[in-house]
């Protein structure tokens, strides 16, 4: 089992800056992929960006360039730095891990999520 839980979120003026944070616990030693995912009122969860153990990266195209994910394994951490927000960024964001270096069929864990709203 592992726990995910995010922090960070808030109100910010559009072109303003935030740092969530997602604390893991419990099998963190199985985690494999982290991501960021969002859901606006009234759409589909989407991937926001995501990083492999290994440090890969992959970003969404609309938040390339203004968002940074990054993970510290050794504080069992994972990062998102988000820059020159956007109204269309407004969102809850959850923080998701999988748990795929200690099973063939990984599990997918997902934080509570924290609301991000940014006000033009």
């Amino acid at each position: 089992q592992v726990q995910l839980v995010e922090s960070g979120g808030g109100l910010v003026q559009a072109g303003g800056s935030l740092r969530l944070s997602c604390a893991a616990a419990g099998d963190t030693i199985c985690i494999s992929n982290m991501g960021w995912y969002r859901q606006a009122p009234g759409k589909e969860r989407e991937l926001v960006a995501g990083i492999t153990n290994g440090g890969s990266t992959d970003y969404a195209v609309s938040v390339k360039g203004r968002f940074t994910i990054s993970r510290d394994n050794a504080k069992n951490t994972l990062f998102l730095q988000m820059n020159s927000l956007k109204p269309e960024d407004t969102a809850v964001y959850y923080c998701h891990a999988d748990d795929s270096l200690c099973t063939i069929v990984a599990v997918d864990y997902w934080g509570q999520g924290t609301q991000v709203n940014v006000s033009s």
